[in-house]
């Protein structure tokens, strides 16, 4: 099989069999044949948009449906992900020249006194493949962080993510201080992690909690698509 792909020679597949190669070469992980791909299409005219759409987010959404389904597991997404940055990079300053639509913007970090990132980590990369722009804070973030850089990048969502039971009730100071301060209803919020599930997400008072990160990227899409379709014409 390997032997196959050495023979490949992107640049001299039409339109049609590249862009599923692409996708094939994202779900195996292989950065330089994807930021490759993009440069091809890019010279024959496709919009960055396009690109992005057809090429790149189509194929992480097949890697975010494996990965919940129990086919891929966390080191491939993260290997794909790391792909689909390869593509990203050629098309970000070409995107954001052309004002292309974007899904939202969204801050993500581990709450304070939790210092891991795998799961936070990997959201953040399944989100940028769906389209969203992505504000990563790291590792034990305390509530005011979260809070200036939700104002300061003008974002859509704030994602919390907790592995340890302990710092699990950090995200209710979070959301609290938000509410006290005026502005919790301006941010859809959504957390994760291991140990938390949907009852935790509702008592703290968080609009979802995700179990994964294909659900979350669902999750963002369908809370933003809402927003939008209640925000008045004009």
């Amino acid at each position: 099989m390997a032997e196959e792909e050495d023979d490949l020679i992107l640049s001299e597949l039409p339109d049609d069999e590249l862009v599923p190669q692409m996708g094939d070469d994202l779900y195996d992980g292989l950065k330089d044949e994807v930021a490759e791909g993009v440069q091809i299409l890019l010279d024959r005219g496709w919009a960055p948009y396009r690109i992005l759409t057809e090429a790149l987010v189509s194929g992480m959404t097949v890697v975010g449906n494996d990965f919940r389904d129990g086919i891929l597991f966390v080191p491939e997404v993260l290997q794909a992900a790391n792909a689909m940055k390869a593509g990203m990079g050629l098309l970000k300053p070409l995107l954001a020249e052309t004002g292309a639509p974007k899904m939202g913007k969204m801050v993500i970090g581990t709450v304070k006194g939790d210092i891991h990132d795998i799961g936070k980590n990997l959201v953040g990369m399944m989100m940028e493949g769906a389209g969203f722009d992505v504000v990563d804070l790291g590792i034990n973030t305390d509530a005011d962080e979260y809070i200036d850089a939700l104002a300061r990048e003008q974002a859509d969502i704030l994602g919390m993510s907790a592995l340890l039971t302990t710092t699990m009730p950090y995200m209710k100071i979070v959301i609290d201080t938000m509410a006290e301060k005026g502005i919790r209803d301006d941010y859809i919020v959504l957390v994760g992690g291991a140990p938390l599930n949907e009852e935790f997400g509702k008592a703290i008072g968080a609009d979802a909690y995700c179990r994964d990160a294909a659900v979350a990227v669902e999750t963002a899409k369908s809370f933003v698509a809402r927003r939008h379709n209640q925000m008045p014409a004009g």
